[in-house]
């Protein structure tokens, strides 16, 4: 079928200024996504809402505020204690040896370690001036994160209602099973992600208490937030406190340290939160998302953490109607 002139005219109209507006917004589209992919999620709020009898204004507002007391939940702790415990950080790094000893078959052998540490200290003064300094900016996505969020919410069948109408009506099918599957893989990544992640913080918490480190808190956070990370997850933590615990010749702690942390910290929230993921975002295999996440974060950095899976959930859909499109409908896979 031939497109009218003038169809074709605003297609092309179309496509220039979305490239125009991708090269204008670029410095603030990850914070346009994020916010889109939070309103995706929050729309089931905000509709449970209206059918109370709340209106459309304070639904949105009240969905908004959920976004903004879990954003603040994430951020602030992190922000806190890296701040408080910021000498806690130094300190550590002055305390280790600048040079490592391994006795083995009766021969010691001495490593080297003065370049590595005192790059890990100005990497460390580095990221430290780089966040101070960037303070502002982040103050100001932050505030248009909420903003988009609220305005989305406040209309939330705008977008959809423009598409319906590009569309034509037989391929209605095609974009509900997309829509399905990005609302599916958006609720797995943001909301079953992050209870993974709320649960290991409280696991971590009194491990680490109990492990007698002074930034426990802060330990605990940072291995809630690894649980975004498939497949190695909080793992990593663990693995640099070994290692941390050996360059203090720490031996008997690396070896406490890595058990408990690998079964309580890394291994325990995915045996009693993950099934719960599986079962959600259970056409997408862990193998995928690994992939998605990890392509994702190289390619487009923080924004790919979410992007990434998205792109790989969808591409699957995508291969999965063309193959249910060329079988003979009494051989399609029945929809769920």
């Amino acid at each position: 079928m031939t497109l009218p002139r003038r169809t074709l005219a605003l297609v092309g109209l179309l496509t220039l200024l979305s490239a125009l507006a991708v090269i204008t917004l670029w410095r603030v589209f990850g914070t346009i996504f994020f916010a889109i992919t939070v309103a995706y999620v929050l729309y089931p709020v905000r509709q449970r809402l209206v059918r109370r009898g709340i209106g459309p204004r304070f639904a949105a507002a009240a969905s908004t505020a959920v976004a903004f007391v879990f954003a603040a939940v994430v951020i602030a702790p992190i922000g806190y204690s890296l701040y408080v415990r910021r000498s806690t950080f130094f300190e550590m790094l002055a305390d280790l040896p600048q040079e490592f000893s391994v006795t083995f078959l009766e021969t010691t052998y001495s490593v080297d370690l003065s370049t590595l540490v005192t790059a890990a200290r100005d990497l460390l003064a580095d990221v430290a001036i780089d966040a101070a300094s960037a303070t502002p900016v982040l103050a100001l996505k932050f505030f248009l994160f909420v903003l988009l969020v609220y305005a989305l919410l406040l209309k939330p069948t705008m977008p959809a209602r423009a598409l319906r109408r590009t569309v034509p009506p037989e391929y209605y099918d095609i974009v509900e099973v997309l829509h399905e599957r990005l609302r599916d893989t958006l609720y797995g990544l943001y909301v079953l992600q992050g209870a993974t992640g709320l649960g290991t913080f409280v696991l971590a918490l009194p491990v680490f208490f109990a492990l007698g480190y002074d930034a426990a808190i802060t330990l605990a956070v940072l291995s809630g937030i690894l649980q975004f990370v498939p497949i190695i997850g909080p793992s990593v933590l663990i693995g640099v406190l070994v290692v941390m615990e050996i360059l203090a010749e720490n031996v008997t702690q690396a070896v406490l340290v890595g058990v408990t942390g690998l079964v309580f910290v890394a291994g325990l929230p995915d045996i009693l939160v993950r099934p719960r993921l599986s079962e959600v975002a259970a056409d997408l295999p862990g193998s995928l998302y690994f992939i998605g996440f990890t392509g994702g974060i190289l390619t487009m950095g923080a924004l790919g953490i979410i992007a990434g899976p998205v792109v790989v959930a969808l591409l699957s859909e995508g291969v999965e109607l063309l193959a249910n499109e060329r079988l003979p409908a009494d051989e399609q896979a029945p929809s769920e």
